[in-house]
């Protein structure tokens, strides 16, 4: 596990080189993620982050940028049809990779024709994390077995996670088993909008009980790069 320095210096790090970072993801079936954002305005969720179980993450996230392609319907195969579709696509750039549709569509941001089009095809950023539903202001209604859960956290609340990570004030890592703390996810409403800027660790220290250890145990840690999507090979990014 990285410690608080190890990564306050890598978020230093992105920074310098320009990388920002977001959030909005899909399950992948296993019903691990927990739906944060069905939560009623003015309730608030606890959560426990956990460690990454690839050790060598610095972060105890992971970021996912995907691509939305729109089309009009799909032809041939087993299944035509004239209906909208729209395929998810991971962004190799997430790898390092240079991503095509990346490449073809930022010229079009210089020209106002051209950005409503750019904006559709930009790709979409989101962190997955994991750890414990401490509490939830609403019952889901089927749960997995494992209590250990997936967050995909959006931009706004990654955005206080980060900040509260590089104050010198936060002296221990919020995802020791002893020391660590709760993050309260507190949904409100500005304007139109849904809004997370409330968001906050807990004040106070928890050590994980001794049902979250065991879990732990029984089940291990997600390996988060598992989840950013499978990377395209050279055949499939030509397409």
């Amino acid at each position: 596990m990285a410690t608080k320095q190890e990564i306050m210096e890598a978020l230093k790090a992105q920074k310098e080189k320009g990388q920002r970072t977001n959030t909005k993801t899909s399950s992948t079936g296993d019903n691990a993620s927990y739906p944060f954002w069905n939560i009623d305005v003015g309730a608030t969720a606890t959560v426990r982050f956990l460690p990454d179980g690839n050790p060598n993450n610095t972060f105890f996230w992971e970021k996912r940028e995907v691509i939305k392609l729109p089309f009009d319907g799909v032809e041939g195969g087993d299944y035509p049809t004239n209906k909208p579709v729209t395929v998810t696509v991971p962004c190799v750039e997430m790898w390092g990779d240079t991503c095509p549709i990346m490449t073809a569509t930022r010229p079009w941001w210089k020209d106002p024709a051209k950005e409503a089009t750019a904006r559709l095809y930009w790709k979409k950023k989101s962190y997955i994390f994991q750890g414990f539903v401490v509490s939830s202001p609403f019952e889901e209604q089927s749960l997995p077995e494992n209590p250990i859960r997936r967050f995909v956290i959006n931009p706004s609340i990654f955005e206080l996670i980060e900040k509260s990570l590089m104050d010198p004030e936060m002296e221990d890592m919020p995802t020791d088993y002893v020391g660590g703390v709760d993050f309260r996810i507190r949904k409100t409403k500005k304007g139109d909008y849904f809004n997370y800027s409330t968001s906050e660790w807990s004040r106070k220290t928890r050590s994980l009980d001794e049902a979250e250890l065991t879990a732990i145990e029984q089940h291990g840690l997600f390996t988060l790069s598992d989840y950013q999507g499978r990377r395209p090979d050279a055949n499939e990014l030509a397409a």
